[in-house]
């Protein structure tokens, strides 16, 4: 038997220990992920014992963060990112700015200079896609409104960072650090060289990519094999992600993203992203423990107060700061609080920088084991600041009179124009979300000549329907005087089109208050949710896969009938 087997040991132990930590933390009430990172800690260079191979582990890690930003882009269409650019682009920019600033303040407090607390403010600014990812989807709204803000402000943000990266090494000996051999260019032409290089990556995967791969996928599915159609899937999130690294200079995690992204006008991108799950989940697993191996215990006893303060930083400083913008932009309060909760952890972005920085000199031996205590604290405790978006929403609203004038205010868009015509204000359809689901039914109550009104979270949306001629409401049906404002007490019918099930409850409760005999129509994903909202009296659920196979069911019988 071979002696070189870290790659096996590392997996062995790495997936192990994981299962057995993240079933302690499940069976102690705590997120699983918990679990992940403490067997990370257990196997990692500064605890006693079996000691696995960071490196590997770390690229382990990397095909994780591939395969997952893969799966997104499978669900995450253009059209989706440009639909939330007016929020994701100035409040990530923002953002990210203003947790700087923080992150250098509080480094200068402690002495150090202004290159090494540059280093060490931009690394806090940025939150983990990873993280974010595994969120979303437990609470099951990636699709929806809100989950998509938060995950284009993190895709603006890992597009500032590619080129914080690229530009930190020519700027390094300007800031204090040791500057790389070769590197005697402009900054503006650095600059403008990596512009270049991302625009031309994206240019080719929007006008090359979106013909070549989804035509790649068709062929290797009529072959009929299940392992050549998962073995296609992994090899074009894998080999496109290394590709888009070494010749556009664009990180693995975007380049898989828009990869994902591609490959999502095949018809068979469901299938995809069902395939790719397992291996998705694994190697998540294992980027968790990388990140537990990174992380020095010691640094909790001999640096706590400043621990604290990078935490205060991550987990309060910058997500406040997040929160505010959003409300600015007269964005609801679920959506606030739901973009700060996302952005309140650090990860991938982070652990790359400050190894670059160290490297360059820019940041003194302290600062990584400082940013790996926080990434580690946040990441752990992020779950938890999910779970707590609702209570916390509604002591607010029950309690903060601020908080209730906040979504109380005078917004025109949040309530219909005076003019409306009286057909739209009785005896009409209120359509909750105007998504690809609410946009067909809004067309089939047009061509019927059938009074509807809109309610939609986005506020580009609803501006543009208001051009159209279509009443439409801005704000989260789920805040019963948006639905107020779309005269739902007088409606004949409530059409839930969006993919949160989670947030239909509150809105059908409303609509029944204020209208006992309403007709509820309501869209789930899965089977055990649909159920949950039939047995709440939810009125009509339309389950995805039930539907489709109705649908198919009646035409199949309709074709095979006797005589034709």
């Amino acid at each position: 038997m071979p002696h070189n087997v870290s790659l096996i040991n590392t997996i062995a132990a790495g997936l192990g220990l994981a299962l057995i930590f993240g079933f302690m933390a499940t069976k102690l009430r705590l997120p699983a992920l918990v679990g992940y990172l403490l067997a990370g800690v257990v196997i990692g260079p500064f605890t006693p014992g079996f000691v696995a191979d960071a490196e590997i582990a770390a690229q382990l890690a990397e095909i994780g963060v591939m395969l997952l930003m893969f799966g997104v882009g499978l669900h995450f269409s253009l059209d989706d990112l440009l639909s939330v650019r007016k929020i994701a682009l100035p409040g990530a920019v923002v953002q990210m700015v203003v947790a700087t600033l923080m992150g250098m303040g509080l480094a200068m407090w402690w002495g150090w200079g202004m290159g090494p607390a540059l280093v060490f403010g931009i690394s806090l600014s940025v939150a983990s896609t990873v993280v974010l990812l595994r969120a979303l989807e437990s609470l099951g709204i990636l699709e929806s409104f809100t989950g998509r803000v938060a995950v284009g402000w993190l895709v603006v943000e890992d597009l500032a960072m590619v080129l914080v990266l690229v530009l930190l090494p020519p700027l390094a000996g300007f800031l204090g650090g040791t500057q790389p051999a070769g590197t005697g260019v402009s900054i503006w032409q650095t600059l403008g060289v990596t512009l270049l290089q991302v625009g031309g990556f994206v240019a080719l995967m929007l006008v090359v990519g979106r013909r070549l791969f989804p035509w790649v996928l068709w062929q290797v599915t009529h072959t009929g094999s299940r392992e050549l159609f998962t073995l296609c899937v992994v090899a074009a999130a894998v080999s496109i992600a290394f590709a888009s690294a070494a010749l556009f200079g664009v990180s693995f995690a975007l380049g898989a993203f828009f990869a994902g992204m591609v490959l999502r006008e095949s018809e068979f991108s469901h299938r995809a992203a069902e395939e790719s799950l397992p291996l998705r989940d694994a190697f998540a697993v294992l980027f968790f423990v990388s990140v537990g191996m990174l992380f020095d215990p010691s640094v909790l006893i001999e640096r706590p107060l400043q621990v604290l303060g990078v935490v205060a930083i991550i987990l309060l400083g910058k997500s406040l700061a997040a929160a505010l913008l959003v409300i600015a932009l007269r964005y609801p309060l679920n959506t606030a609080l739901t973009v700060s909760a996302s952005l309140a952890q650090i990860g991938e972005f982070s652990f790359i920088l400050v190894g670059l920085g160290a490297a360059l000199g820019l940041l003194p031996p302290e600062g990584q084991s400082l940013v790996l205590a926080g990434a580690l604290i946040s990441i752990a405790v992020n779950p938890l600041l999910f779970k707590a978006i609702a209570p916390v929403q509604a002591f607010l609203r029950a309690r903060s009179g601020f908080a209730r004038q906040l979504e109380a205010r005078d917004d025109p868009l949040a309530e219909l124009p005076t003019a409306t015509e009286e057909r739209f204000l009785s005896r009409q359809v209120v359509l909750v979300g105007y998504g690809r689901v609410g946009r067909r039914i809004a067309l089939a109550l047009t061509e019927a000549q059938q009074p509807f009104v809109v309610a939609e979270q986005n506020r580009e949306i609803v501006e543009r329907l208001r051009g159209q001629g279509i009443p439409a409401v801005y704000g989260d049906a789920a805040d019963p005087a948006v639905l107020v404002q779309a005269h739902v007490a007088r409606a004949r019918m409530l059409v839930i089109a969006t993919p949160d099930a989670m947030a239909a409850r509150p809105m059908i409760d409303t609509a029944r208050t204020l209208n006992p005999e309403i007709e509820v129509a309501v869209r789930s994903h899965n089977e055990e949710e649909a159920q949950r909202l039939r047995d709440d009296g939810a009125g009509h659920v339309f389950l995805g896969e039930a539907e489709l196979a109705e649908a198919m069911v009646r035409h199949v019988m309709a074709r095979a009938e006797p005589g034709r």
